[in-house]
């Protein structure tokens, strides 16, 4: 094999995922066109199946990357993979059939688990092209016929950017719940996170999370460039 290239049976699995996760987006954006259509306050049985749904499709993902991948570094590849193509085309597909969001700083939620997440849609697009690039300096690498894998340095500075990143989504909406826990109700906790929009992001945060992402990818390729071993 011709090393850094990409081998037939890899653009095909590729292939497989990109159309398996577009599909998803496809089916999941519908799903939100519908629910967008029923009056659902937080807290309600609509609220139970919004949960029900993102745990399906984070489950659904990680099967991907599950039966794709061979080591524990190439299935979280897949699964970052898949999950980063789902998300961009989840937005394009609410773009076309709502014509919604009309910016890529409109605020969205992004998730309920384990509380509320918010941020500008291009934050998580951001993200989500990050993880593809990542994903494939992960298959590049396989492709020199050498044995893949992350030093802990390069692992460190990848996941921990996620997690900074993911700071900036959960803190508005974290701090609601830990405001509250103690003296209101879950209903109550919930409602209060249903009624309030943040008006601002950090950006700060978000641009160090991104940029610790970005410095373990590129120890990974610079590691693999000058000696795959």
């Amino acid at each position: 094999m011709k090393r850094g290239k990409y081998n037939a049976s890899t653009y095909k699995l590729f292939e497989t995922i990109t159309l398996f996760a577009i599909a998803m987006a496809f089916l999941e954006s519908l799903f939100v066109v519908y629910l967008r259509n029923i009056v659902h306050p937080i807290g309600s049985p609509i609220f139970n199946l919004e949960l029900a749904r993102e745990t399906a499709t984070i489950i659904m993902l990680a099967c991907i990357g599950i039966l794709a991948g061979r080591e524990r570094h190439e299935k979280f590849a897949f699964f970052a993979y898949s999950f980063a193509i789902w998300d961009i085309f989840y937005y394009i597909f609410l773009k076309i059939v709502l014509n919604w969001p009309p910016s890529l700083f409109t605020w969205d939620t992004l998730f309920y688990i384990p509380v509320k997440w918010a941020g500008p849609v291009i934050a998580p697009v951001l993200v989500s092209l990050t993880l593809i690039v990542f994903a494939l300096v992960i298959e590049k690498a396989e492709g020199t016929g050498k044995k893949v894998y992350l030093k802990l340095s390069e692992e460190s500075l990848f996941i921990g950017g996620i997690l900074v990143v993911l700071f900036t989504f959960l803190y508005d909406y974290s701090k609601i719940f830990i405001n509250g826990v103690f003296s209101l109700s879950g209903q109550e906790i919930l409602q209060l996170m249903n009624a309030y929009t943040p008006t601002t992001y950090n950006w700060t945060v978000f641009i160090i999370g991104e940029l610790l992402m970005i410095l373990g990818i590129w120890m990974i390729c610079r590691r693999y460039a000058k000696h795959p071993k």
